[in-house]
């Protein structure tokens, strides 16, 4: 399956979902059309039965840009209120609430919202070329798409609010020695082993996963004993799917797992 508006390309095979940012002309820059065209891909991910994974990237040189600016100075556009709550709010909490994992392979730039949305999926891949910048202080803004939230949970608070305030860009390399991101992987090999770690996570058991995620979520504000009650009630969750079942069956015969994501 495969969709595509003028903004986002959506195609579906071997089980991953494979968002691409589709507006190179303007390093993948966000409009309105694309912030919900970006929504609605997400929407489908979720509930389509077919997808266990889900791989966002960008076209062409960059991941994206963050907000384009002209769209922000249009005495007709949405305005700022409207671009953060209707637009980079609800793609970060569909992210996140989405119960399958989210891979965030940036094959270029990312600067802005651009960063944050990588910054905020389950895994975050990079290629060598690659680089992050949170480049609000630039123009007077503080870091939105989930910047304040997520950024010093990666890297500490002391490089959060340098990064936050001097602007400075990263490169992908940098990005992983402070534990940014989870890999930089050449450029030259990039989108195929992206391509290759999406299918890895497809072919995992997704109830699993999908309570992992959410249980990491719920660490971020609660005490220790909350999170051990949040284990206890979702590991019997996890204990009651097929795919455990699967794995402890495989397992004991010695053979690799067939998870079917049930």
């Amino acid at each position: 399956m495969s969709s595509t508006t003028t903004t986002v390309a959506l195609s579906i095979e071997q089980q991953v979902a494979r968002i691409t940012l589709n507006r190179p002309e303007k390093l993948n820059a966000f409009n309105r059309e694309m912030a919900f065209a970006l929504q609605a891909a997400l929407d489908e991910c979720a509930q389509n039965d077919a997808v266990r994974a889900v791989l966002i990237t960008g076209a062409g040189k960059g991941f994206s840009a963050g907000q384009d600016l002209s769209e922000v100075i249009d005495p007709q556009g949405p305005g700022m209120r409207n671009i953060l709550r209707e637009h980079y709010n609800p793609i970060v909490s569909k992210i996140r609430a989405l119960p399958k994992p989210v891979l965030a392979a940036v094959n270029g730039v990312a600067a802005g919202a651009g960063a944050n949305i990588a910054l905020c999926a389950d895994v975050v891949v990079a290629s060598s070329t690659a680089s992050f910048v949170q480049a609000f202080s630039k123009i007077g803004l503080i870091p939105d798409s989930g910047g304040t939230y997520f950024l010093p949970r990666l890297v500490g608070w002391q490089r959060a609010s340098a990064l936050a305030m001097l602007g400075d860009k990263i490169g992908a390399q940098e990005a992983e020695r402070m534990g940014m991101i989870y890999q930089v992987i050449a450029e030259e090999t990039f989108p195929a082993k992206a391509w290759e770690l999406a299918l890895k996570l497809a072919q995992l058991p997704t109830v699993g996963l999908a309570l992992t995620k959410e249980a990491f979520s719920l660490s971020a504000t609660q005490t220790l004993e909350d999170q051990l009650q949040t284990e206890d009630c979702f590991q019997q969750k996890a204990a009651l799917s097929a795919d455990f079942e699967e794995g402890v069956q495989a397992f004991l015969e010695k053979r690799p797992p067939q998870f079917t994501g049930k």
